[in-house]
């Protein structure tokens, strides 16, 4: 056991300001002998100790400081300071008074800190030259309210930058704050190149706590570098990949150069350069052609313009609009064709790329493929318009069409007539008379009424209202179609209902009587049969005779397979036919 007062105390306490401070007091007296009394100093800045607390048996007084509020002695003697500042970072002293053992002490560090704010960088504004001739400002990073003073560090890709004469400096700046904390500025200077366009910088603030380092860092910001251009691009952009005539095509100019160089547009006509540059769109290298045709094809040249040194670059680029021109139609024989008659349609074009050909008739359909088109047997209902359609497969969307008129002439064909038409007399009817031709006819009757003349798909149609009289019943009508070539007629036969109705009645008593007749004929042959009087064997043929023959016996000669031929035929004795009068 130690024989003497002894009293321990930490060396070094830390707090971050604004906390709390707990400084231990440990003490040992020998056999356990109590102590007499504690106190509590600090050390101002004359070294002078300045009583903060009196401890004894009886009580504890504290005296009026600047800590007054602020300090607590806790009842393991340690005492806290609260809410601590930076002025509190001094040395601290706990005496203890033991009698007969005497008097010791001991003494601990308060260390106060205030860790930093996150590092604030701002890249230069304006923008850097590659070929400024000052090393140019990078960027400024500031770091605030930190305890103790901290130190910062610049970074560039992931790499710290270290000064270097005539190259590479930073600039810092210290400042303390009425609080006490200090404010650190740095300024980074560093040339650049144009492959620093991508390059991050970073900032990074470096401070003390509990005796071990640590660091913040800054966002990463990159900078504008201005720097002339060295490669310079055009190309055509379009929405398929062989451009065709009716198409939109973008003339897009591209520089590596930052800022970007003014653009400047130009076409090769001959031997010069047309300027298109009022055609583009301002500041942008881009030209719009639209609804190009074969004028369009030609070789087009982009020109920048570095305002930073005033160089110079062009690019060339070849823009080919293909297209169809010059579709014709030739028609052979090319006029005066006539029903029956042949005719051979040819289709050409030009392109600078191979070409199909399609016909269709009037109605859209397909009819053929290649040049040429045969057409045979021409009639009045034969397509009077076809159209060739000239396509290029290698370049979808590429085509044309021109159309010719097939016109079949000749004199009316009436197609459709009303005859016979069953009427009465006096009643009001309607005669139809249809033809077809070319040049259009005109249709005419050979009776008086009200007619209406009407088209009907090829047709020429008309409707003569007219009331059935005696005369035109025995008459009829003549319709009468004609034109510059000739002239069809036909004749509608008007049949009238009641004479018909008669004459069917006339027809129906008939035919009622030769039932009758052969009802009866029936029924004799049938009573004969049963008399005995024609008997039939199985040969189909059979003579009947009686060896006193009269020429009043009947003889009958039955054929099987000719019944329905003679069923009607009675032959004598002599052989001579008989009136069915006579049976």
């Amino acid at each position: 056991a130690a024989s003497k007062l002894e009293i321990s105390m930490p060396a070094v306490v830390e707090v971050e300001i604004g906390g709390t401070a707990r400084i231990e007091c440990n003490f040992y007296i020998p056999e356990n002998a109590s102590y007499t009394y504690i106190d509590w100093f600090y050390v101002d800045r004359s070294n002078r100790q300045v009583r903060l607390y009196h401890s004894t048996a009886s009580g504890v007084l504290e005296d009026d400081t600047d800590y007054k509020g602020r300090l607590s002695l806790g009842e393991d003697k340690a005492l806290s300071i609260s809410s601590v500042t930076v002025q509190d970072a001094r040395t601290f002293v706990c005496q203890v008074g033991a009698g007969s053992y005497g008097v010791g002490e001991n003494s601990t560090e308060l260390s106060v800190y205030k860790v930093p704010k996150t590092p604030e960088i701002e890249p230069n504004s304006g923008g850097i030259s590659v070929r400024s001739n000052e090393v140019p400002e990078i960027a400024k990073c500031l770091s605030r309210n930190s305890f103790p003073a901290p130190n910062i560090t610049w970074h560039k890709n992931g790499e710290q930058l270290h000064p270097r004469e005539n190259k590479v400096t930073m600039q810092s700046t210290l400042t303390r704050e009425s609080s006490g904390l200090y404010t650190v500025s740095s300024t980074l200077y560093a040339p650049v190149t144009r492959e620093d366009r991508d390059s991050r910088y970073h900032c990074t603030v470096h401070y003390w706590l509990r005796g071990q380092r640590h660091a913040l860092e800054s966002r990463g910001v990159t900078v504008n570098i201005f720097y002339s251009t060295e490669h310079l691009k055009m190309q055509v952009v379009s929405s398929s990949a062989l451009v065709k005539e009716g198409d939109n095509v973008t003339l897009v100019c591209e520089a590596d150069g930052n800022p970007p160089p003014v653009f400047s547009f130009f076409k090769k006509n001959l031997s010069e350069w047309q300027d298109l540059s009022s055609l583009a769109e301002p500041d942008s290298g881009v030209l719009n052609l639209h609804d190009v045709d074969k004028s369009s094809s030609g070789t087009y040249r982009c020109q920048s313009l570095d305002l930073d040194d005033m160089t110079q670059k062009e690019e060339d680029v070849d823009l080919v609009v293909n297209y169809i021109e010059g579709v014709r139609v030739k028609m052979e024989p090319s006029s005066n064709l006539r029903e029956g008659d042949n005719v051979r349609l040819s289709c050409d074009a030009h392109s600078p790329v191979a070409l199909n050909y399609h016909w269709r008739d009037g109605k859209g359909r397909k009819v053929a493929d290649g040049k040429q088109l045969f057409l045979s047997n021409l009639t009045f209902e034969t397509s009077k318009t076809f159209s060739c359609k000239v396509m290029a497969p290698s370049v979808p969307g590429l085509e044309q069409s021109k159309q010719v008129s097939v016109t079949v002439e000749g004199k009316p064909r009436i197609v459709a007539i009303s005859s016979p038409l069953y009427v009465r007399q006096d009643e009001v009817v309607n005669l139809t008379c249809k033809a077809i031709a070319f040049p259009r006819p005109t249709v005419q009757w050979s009776i008086n009424g009200t007619a209406h003349e009407y088209m009907d798909n090829q047709h020429i149609a008309s409707n003569l209202t007219v009331r059935v009289s005696h005369d035109l019943l025995q008459a009829g009508a003549m319709c009468r179609v004609s034109n510059t070539l000739g002239v069809s007629e036909k004749h509608i036969h008007l049949v009238d209902q009641k004479s018909t109705a008669e004459s069917q009645g006339v027809i129906i008593v008939a035919i009622i009587v030769a039932i009758l007749v052969v009802a009866v004929l029936g029924a004799v042959i049938y009573f004969l049969h049963k008399k005995g009087k024609i008997p039939c064997g199985r040969a189909g043929k059979q003579d009947i005779t009686k060896p006193e023959a009269r020429k009043d016996k009947i003889v009958v000669e039955v054929k099987s397979d000719k019944l329905s031929e003679e069923a009607g035929l009675l032959q004598g004795t002599n052989g001579e036919k008989r009136p069915a009068a006579d049976q």
